[in-house]
């Protein structure tokens, strides 16, 4: 039925929303409307009165971030970017929403250029995300102080990103960090996709936020000046806010409202017809009128242009050191001086000629740089002590801003998800330590940072099942295989200290993507000595110790057991068998040679031998489907590194063996 009340001019740029969503949900013949009409009056109390944004400079560093963690809801920011006057996002984008080239894609993931930030697929990212940046916000202003960083995050959630185990992890933190900058703004339809809430949740949600020592706070989500009331509330608390919007799924359409089918309910021509008239919106598709048009503007645009101009002047009266080094940083530049620094490094381990384990080498590493790149950002998931990133860097914390470690207590998830968000924030290197095995709770967040382009690193030791006595459960004989196969992950297993060195370049290097560093428990003989003044692990492969003769066997490694690898070459050379060694510390770098290099570094026309302590799965690409392979058939044991290594055929002799029974 036709609503009785004349819908004022605030109603009216809610409706905009609704309209802009609902034609080009129906037009795409798919989409969520569910979430776009449910919140279109929380989006125009948060852009139009509140967010701090600048749409002729979408990328603003001291812009607040707004994340849309359900980003299956993406009209509602897309329709709200383009109402706001974002230029790449004009009403042909809107037009082709979901279409092949278009900018607005089914889920956004992430554009700042566009106005777009860290807007996540999976649920539950997209809040850990919002964490992340109020993380680099807080960093940030201890460093360059509120003049230059003051902003603040917003997180539109649903029950889908609350119920997800890693909100839990993420919630928790950001109230002991007490992040008074975050606010999460709850989309309280008590509907999730199967149906009521009441279904698969008893608990009470503020409650849990509650005792997390957040701010919780109540609102209409339908009433502009509700939510706008909760939101100036959580300005001025010193914790972390939820702002409960209680609020109608799929609002104004009158066929699926309140009802589950409106989360992703087809959308037909009928129910255009039947929401215009419910609603007295008698405009043509994908029009919007003047009126409704100008109150956005000014609200999302005018609204903010004094503290831009203000801002900016600001930026512009600093000593010019200052301004350069907060330009350099919102930018993700490193500075000039690190390579020369890494390299110093290098030197020094190549010098040492030292035994040392990976995971130690790169800490000492971290500790370097932390004085060349004053942006790294380091943290561990409670494994401060094995894996030692921590050096001297003093922890960022509720009381101290300024420090550069964050202790991220037992949750990986959360640090994947929100190292992302610190890389999307700009500003901050961040870098992540944990064991293998748990990559795969951080499986998501590196998936979604190498979609989204993210560069950030994370550091894995107990590398595999020469960690021992802990046994297969904590032995990852699978993982490399699962990290190489995620598209923009650079992977890389150092075997010794100076392709540590080496390896670090390249993932400090890598601005478009994230980077694993796959280090070792137990010592690695120095295999590098002298290191030379080039980077030898930056092409992948190289080869490490050439054949005497001419070259009938080709023999590759990666981490401990490229050690092997010269062991076994040195038994074949003494019974006139011609055998390099190829170190091979990244796949996805020696891919990325020309061909003529990677056939002279892996000729085709030698026997092909690998060893790594890990599965087979993806080495037929390098030693073909006849070459030789030893390592992993299945999960590990408990034992002794040495026995472990003994029982699985792991050895010198069963490389040189398997190349024997290929020249045969």
């Amino acid at each position: 039925m036709p609503e009785t009340a004349s819908p004022t001019l605030t109603d009216r740029m809610a409706d905009a929303i609704r309209f802009l969503s609902l034609d080009a949900i129906e037009r795409a013949g798919d989409g969520h409307p569910g979430a776009p009409l449910g919140c279109a009056e929380i989006a125009v109390a948060l852009f139009t009165r509140h967010l701090k944004c600048n749409p002729a400079d979408p990328e603003w560093p001291d812009r607040d971030r707004f994340v849309l963690s359900n980003g299956h809801g993406s009209m509602l920011l897309y329709a709200a970017l383009h109402l706001a006057g974002y230029a790449g996002l004009p009403m042909e984008q809107i037009r082709r929403f979901r279409e092949l080239g278009s900018h607005t894609h089914g889920h956004p993931e992430i554009a700042p250029e566009l106005g777009i930030e860290a807007t996540t697929g999976p649920l539950g990212q997209g809040i850990a995300n919002a964490v992340g940046m109020a993380v680099a916000e807080a960093k940030l202003a201890a460093e360059f102080g509120p003049g230059l960083v003051d902003h603040r995050t917003y997180a539109l959630v649903g029950d889908g990103c609350l119920q997800e185990g890693i909100a839990h992890e993420v919630i928790s933190l950001a109230g002991h960090l007490r992040l008074a900058k975050l606010t999460f703004l709850w989309d309280d339809n008590r509907i999730t996709d199967d149906g009521a809430t009441d279904l698969s949740i008893s608990e009470d949600v503020r409650a849990r936020f509650r005792a997390a020592d957040w701010q919780v706070i109540d609102a209409d989500g339908h009433d502009v000046e509700s939510v706008s009331a909760a939101i100036r509330l959580a300005q001025s608390d010193p914790r972390p806010t939820l702002i409960a919007c209680r609020t109608v799924i799929g609002r104004g359409l009158p066929r699926l409202e309140g009802q589950r089918g409106a989360h992703g309910g087809r959308v037909f021509e009928t129910d255009l017809a039947e929401a215009r008239a419910a609603k007295g919106w008698d405009h043509p598709a994908f029009t919007v009128p003047d009126d409704v048009a100008a109150a956005w503007r000014r609200g999302a645009a005018e609204r903010n242009r004094a503290a831009y101009a203000a801002w900016q002047a600001r930026r512009e009266a600093l000593p010019a050191p200052v301004r350069a080094e907060f330009d350099r940083v919102s930018a993700g530049r490193l500075p000039e001086t690190w390579l020369d620094a890494l390299r110093t490094q290098r030197d020094r381990l190549a010098a040492s000629g030292a035994a040392r384990p990976s995971i130690e080498v790169s800490a000492e590493i971290v500790a370097a740089l932390s004085e060349a790149i004053p942006e790294l950002f380091s943290g561990a998931p409670d494994l401060e002590g094995p894996t030692r990133h921590k050096g001297a860097l003093h922890a960022f914390t509720a009381q101290d801003r300024s420090g550069r470690y964050l202790h991220y207590g037992i949750r990986e998830h959360a640090m994947g998800s929100m190292m992302n968000g610190i890389a999307a924030h700009r500003g901050l290197v961040p870098v992540g330590a944990t064991y293998l095995v748990f990559s795969d709770y951080m499986r998501p967040s590196l998936r979604m940072a190498a979609l989204m382009n993210l560069p950030v690193i994370t550091v894995y030791s107990h590398d595999s099942i020469a960690i021992g006595r802990n046994g297969p459960t904590h032995q990852p004989v699978e993982y490399l295989a699962s990290l190489r196969a995620i598209p923009n992950m650079l992977v890389l297993r150092p075997a010794d200290a100076v392709e540590t060195a080496e390896c670090w370049e390249m993932a400090l290097a890598n601005r478009h993507g994230p980077s694993s560093l796959i280090c070792s428990r137990q010592p690695l003989p120095a295999l590098r000595r002298p290191g030379g003044p080039e980077n030898r692990s930056a092409r992948g492969a190289y080869v490490l110790a050439e054949a005497e003769g001419t070259r009938q066997v080709t023999l590759i490694g990666t981490g401990s057991e490229v050690a092997l690898a010269l062991a076994a070459r040195d038994a074949l050379q003494a019974e006139g068998v011609p055998t390099a060694v190829v170190s091979m510390p990244s796949w996805e770098a020696f891919a990325a040679q020309d061909e003529a290099y990677r056939r002279q570094v892996i000729p085709r026309d030698t026997v092909r031998v690998a060893v790594e302590a890990a599965l087979r799965f993806g080495w037929d690409r390098w030693i073909g489907e006849e070459g030789g392979f030893v390592g992993m058939t299945g999960f590990g044991a408990s034992g002794a590194p040495e026995a472990l290594f003994r029982h699985f055929g792991i050895t010198a002799e069963a490389v040189a063996e398997a190349a024997r029974a290929r020249l045969a």
